[in-house]
């Protein structure tokens, strides 16, 4: 872009200086005529190397790199918020989790079951375990802590058959976990999983005589405290048992179908307390 700016400079030089020329050669003698050419010769000359000596200067010039651009402050800051209350943000031990969005420290996976049969979603401040085919069992777990004596409490809706189980599970591991079942036809089971023959070895079984079957509400804790193991429903201790096999593990959650679909139930809250 100089280069042309440059040549059209000197192309104005040289066309002044011609006019300059055939006006003395108009006015003059022969004499006079070419001491003015000679005269006016060198100015040219003079000119035109001056104008290339200041293109060749401003050529060999480096370029400025133009000043980078200062975020405002209020980008900086909506930037530090986003990091702060994103993903990477420390996750509690004891906490309540309501599901007003889908939870990223929680991981699903299924014992049983097809997985084109179950879908698994937060909607309405809900966690949503919809299940349409037989014999489904999925687990959600609490990815962020391990814990040798812990409380879990849920309130949960069914909305689907009356042939399901709901669970709650504490010190999973390698080995494998305690697991509290209870049937929305009013039958609960208390197990130890071990992982080496893949089998539920029944601690304990039986009634519970203040749940609200059908499509009702109710709420489910369980207790691992030690060697205790204590199931309760709707506020009302139904069974404490002991087993030492144990010792520490995830907490989480499960859904079961059975031989009736579909099963649809969803989680108000999960808590996790200690005992």
């Amino acid at each position: 872009m100089h280069y042309f700016k440059h040549r059209r400079n000197v192309l104005f030089v040289l066309v002044v200086l011609a006019g300059l020329v055939a006006a003395c050669g108009a006015g003059g003698s022969g004499g006079d005529q070419a001491q003015s050419l000679a005269a006016t010769q060198q100015a040219l000359a003079a000119t035109q190397q001056a104008l290339e000596q200041q293109q060749q200067q401003q050529q060999s010039q480096p370029t400025q790199a133009p000043a980078p651009t200062q975020a405002p402050q209020e980008e900086e800051e909506e930037k530090e918020e986003t990091q702060n209350t994103g993903a990477g943000s420390e996750d509690l031990p004891f906490y309540v989790e309501e599901f007003s969005v889908p939870p990223q420290n929680w991981t699903y996976y299924l014992l049983s079951g097809d997985s084109r049969d179950f879908q698994l979603y937060a909607e309405r401040d809900r966690l949503v375990f919809d299940i349409t085919g037989e014999y489904v069992w999925a687990y959600y777990l609490y990815d962020s802590y391990d814990y040798s004596d812990v409380r879990i409490d849920f309130r949960a809706e069914n909305l689907g058959n009356n042939n399901n189980n709901v669970s709650l599970i504490c010190r999973v591991n390698s080995r494998g976990w305690y697991e509290f079942n209870v049937s929305n036809n009013g039958l609960y089971w208390i197990y130890r999983y071990t992982a080496n023959d893949d089998s539920f070895y029944e601690l304990y079984s039986g009634g519970v005589a203040n749940l609200r079957t059908g499509k009702d509400t109710n709420t489910f804790t369980a207790i691992c405290d030690g060697d205790r193991l204590t199931l309760a429903v709707n506020g009302v201790e139904v069974r404490t048992v002991s087993d030492s096999r144990f010792d520490e593990g995830q907490v989480g959650v499960a859904v079961s179908s059975f031989d009736f679909t579909p099963v649809l139930v969803e989680f108000d809250y999960i808590e996790i307390s200690q005992p």
